[in-house]
């Protein structure tokens, strides 16, 4: 067993690092070790190691011995604010340093000054291979007198520095908004895949690549470089994984629009706030306070403890999992992020050791949280403080489980409530009643923090960054909150409130989606049930684009009768009173298997029996679903088949339902480039086109959305995406046919433009999501939108559709104002 003799590296009081006045250090967050309270000001080498990062700030350096164990000597708390004044590094970054020899000098009375204690905890980092056994403490040491040892676990577990071979590289972050929690979570994602280990540097600051919290916290922004260092077997093909991430980046930011600042004084009534998402809307003021819970500090037992924590951790997962695959777009991506966050192996191991400790479970996960937190807090980066909401809500969710009903509350929400908040979980605005949210005010957050996306995604005017002058809202109070014009008035007065209603009533009661040179857009709704009719119909959905059949076929043993079926498409197609109703036949395979579908092994699924090649797989289930769709009453009832690659493939089900004597119109879903490329072949078979963007994004791009690596990158507004719609649409103009869209792309505002100026003018995506929609709608001219879609076939990113979608979208709500 290997064994490193410490010695002090600086003179002082030395103490248990758990006395440090900082739970970051005291929680053992970052490591085992001691502190030493110094009384001059020269650190020096407390073994012989090699220096593997000396901080931007000067503050701190950390170390690795020949046997590899790694230490992190950090001088004072908060010292990293202090931006290197008063340090003087004496080493750099690959020197080797024998014992005593100086590393980092620093003005003891002037540091001492500024910062918020000198203390300077000695860390043991890498405690899954070594441990740490200190000597006496609370003592005073000399620099150089032992202070502990550090083992290690066994020469088969613990590589020699020079035996192992290290492998580096280096990376150019290439996410627009930098490494924090999504792109963060996809380098652990990756990191995860490989047996290696891999550290990420930059800006003074290390990182393994398998925690997001830690990946966050190097606070690396667009066009920053990132060293990558690696040791093992495939440490070369995990490096390699995780630079390919770095520098492609592309992830879809959900942009918010840009804010609108009011351009007027603000009389005593109102207050600023940033647009997160545009909308006038008239309501209630409800305040939404979150409870306190109050969590025992003492646990029960270290295997209760922890058997409660993993529970609770896979009860949150579950649900996190469910949302992902219940959501699209901004909702799911943010749960996948969480389930990333709940797994944080940095996070667990903190927990894991405050539970050693005797804490609970519900305590160490709020001092393992809080303490990644206050790490984020310090960043300059206001994006990455935006995301401590999200370490926040995975500590309240966990929580909230271990408690059970002790945690739960309940808020009553009158209709057309405007919530005020200091600011909202991601977790909390998805538990809410939505249809009853008319706006959303929050004293903090940003417009891209991961609740305003959220709103964004449910069409919820928001305005974000209010500050304190919020809380005089009073409770119950009338509010106009003009997110558009960046502003909350109090009480607004009548001419005000004609205003808005006007607005509203245009934005929100489904009246006519017109552009502003007279060209008229159909906005229709995705169902999946008969429990959606009402949701879509209040957003105003003028009738249904796509209805999802599988929810009929999916989580049972046996498929439903015809007779089933029949019932629950006449009872959407009542509730929707005579509105037009497109019924999808059966898609499922791939991604959505069913136990009484007998599916050939597929080494990839999503290229194998999906939708309509699962129909003519299962000729009979595929029948008994079109005698139960011909024989629903109506007049506006349409079927289409999903994923067609030919012609070929819809002829059999066209002569099928020509058979039963169906009336009803015939459409195939575009969801793949070969149908798009031999769209005017379908549409000479077809009485319509439906372009499906999801499947196609993902096709197209060679990217599976289920894949959490991938998901986010998955973006339709890719100009080969784009050009296929392009195509699509020609083919139905040129055949006489309809074209609409009923993917995610729908349901986007930005993308509703782009669409728009290829000729499509019907549009079926998420309700929540559709007064956003008709709002920026009615704000453009169709001739804008052709300019716009003229354009945007030459770009050569989705990065560059949006911007210039979005500078489309403000230059017309500027003119509006």
């Amino acid at each position: 067993m290997s064994r490193t003799t410490l010695a002090a590296p600086i003179s002082g009081w030395l103490t248990s690092v758990r006395d440090v006045p900082d739970p970051v250090f005291s929680e053992e967050m970052m490591g085992v070790g001691v502190a030493i309270d110094p009384i001059h000001g020269t650190l020096v080498a407390p073994c012989d190691a090699e220096v593997l990062q000396v901080a931007a700030a000067r503050h701190s350096v950390t170390l690795r011995t020949p046997e590899g164990a790694e230490l992190l000597i950090h001088v004072g708390l908060e010292t990293v604010a202090l931006d290197g004044r008063g340090f003087e590094v004496q080493v750099r970054e690959g020197d080797r340093v024998d014992t005593g020899d100086p590393l980092i000098s620093f003005d003891l009375d002037a540091v001492g000054l500024e910062a918020k204690s000198l203390v300077t905890p000695i860390l043991l980092t890498n405690t899954d291979r070594f441990r740490f056994v200190a000597n006496s403490l609370d003592r005073l040491v000399e620099r150089g007198q032992p202070i502990g040892i550090i083992e290690g676990s066994g020469t088969a577990e613990v590589a020699s520095a020079d035996a192992a071979e290290v492998h580096r590289a280096e990376a150019v972050v290439g996410f627009a908004h930098g490494l924090h929690a999504r792109p963060a979570a996809r380098v652990a994602d990756c990191a995860k895949r490989f047996s290696s280990r891999v550290t990420l540097s930059c800006g003074g600051k290390t990182a393994s690549a398998r925690s997001p919290v830690a990946v966050m916290a190097l606070n690396a922004r667009k066009g920053d470089r990132v060293l990558l260092t690696g040791e093992g077997a495939d440490a070369d093909a995990a490096i390699a994984a995780i630079v390919g991430l770095l520098n492609a980046g592309d992830e879809d930011e959900h942009k918010a629009p840009a804010a609108v600042p009011p351009k007027r004084a603000l009389s005593d009534n109102e207050i600023a706030g940033v647009c997160a998402l545009p909308g006038v809307v008239l309501g209630t003021a409800v305040h939404w306070r979150r409870q306190v819970t109050q969590t025992s500090e003492q646990g029960r037992g270290v295997d209760e403890e922890r058997a409660a924590l993993h529970q609770a951790r896979a009860a949150v997962r579950t649900r996190l999992e469910a949302l992902g695959s219940d959501s699209a777009g901004a909702a799911a991506g943010i749960a996948s992020a969480h389930v990333a966050l709940l797994d944080d192996e940095d996070l667990n191991a903190a927990a894991a050791a405050a539970i050693d400790q005797g804490k609970s479970a519900a305590h160490a996960w709020e001092l393992a949280t809080s303490g990644a937190a206050e790490a984020l807090r310090a960043a300059d980066n206001p994006l990455l403080r935006e995301r401590v909401a999200d370490l926040d809500d995975i500590c309240a969710q966990v929580t909230a489980a271990l408690l059970g009903d002790a945690a739960s509350t309940a808020l009553e929400l009158p209709e057309a409530s405007v919530l005020v908040a200091d600011e909202l979980l991601p977790s909390e605005i998805l538990s809410l009643p939505r249809a009853r949210i008319a706006g959303i005010a929050t004293a903090n957050g940003g417009p891209t923090s991961h609740m305003a996306i959220i709103a964004a995604s449910f069409g919820i005017p928001t305005l974000v960054a209010m500050g304190a002058e919020l809380a005089r809202v009073p409770e119950g109070a009338r509010v106009l909150l003009d997110a558009s014009g960046g502003v909350l008035v109090i009480d607004p007065d009548e001419a005000a409130q004609a205003r808005a209603l006007a607005a509203a009533r245009q934005v929100e009661e489904g009246g006519d989606c017109v552009t502003r040179d007279g060209e008229r857009v159909t906005l229709l709704a995705n169902l999946g049930g008969l429990g959606d009719v009402e949701a879509a119909l209040a957003a105003g959905a003028e009738g249904c684009g796509l209805l999802r059949t599988e929810f009929m076929f999916l989580d049972r043993a046996d498929a439903p009768s015809q007779e089933e079926q029949r019932t629950n498409y006449q009872a959407i197609a009542n509730a929707l009173g005579g509105r037009p109703l497109t019924i999808r036949t059966l898609d499922i395979g791939g991604d959505k298997p069913v136990p009484y579908i007998r599916f050939p092994d597929e080494q990839n699924p999503a290229l194998g029996a999906r939708g309509i090649r699962t129909g003519l797989f299962e000729p009979a289930l595929l029948d008994e679903q079109l005698r139960a769709i011909a024989e629903v009453k109506g007049e506006a009832i349409k079927v289409m088949v999903p994923m067609v690659s030919s012609a070929a493939e819809l002829r059999p089900v066209r002569e099928r339902m020509n058979a039963l004597g169906a009336a009803m119109k015939f459409g195939v879903m575009v969801e793949t480039p070969a149908a798009a490329l031999t769209a005017p072949q379908l549409a000479a078979e077809a009485d319509f086109l439906s372009i499906g963007t999801n499947d196609l994004a993902q096709y197209t791009l060679a990217m599976d959305r289920t894949n959490p690596l991938l998901a986010a990158s998955i973006d339709a507004l890719h100009p080969a995406v784009i050009r296929l719609i392009a195509i699509t649409a020609e083919a139905g103009r040129a055949a006489g046919k309809p074209v609409s869209v009923c993917g995610n792309l729908a349901s986007e505002p930005l993308g509703a433009l782009l669409l728009i100026g290829f000729g499509i003018r019907e549009l079926s995506g998420v309700p929540a999501a559709l007064p956003a929609v008709r709002h920026v709608i009615v704000q453009v001219s169709a001739s804008d939108c052709r300019n716009l879609a003229e354009r945007a076939l030459e770009f050569e990113s989705a990065a560059e559709v949006r911007a210039l979608a979005a500078d489309l979208l403000n230059t017309a709500q500027g003119e509006a104002q």
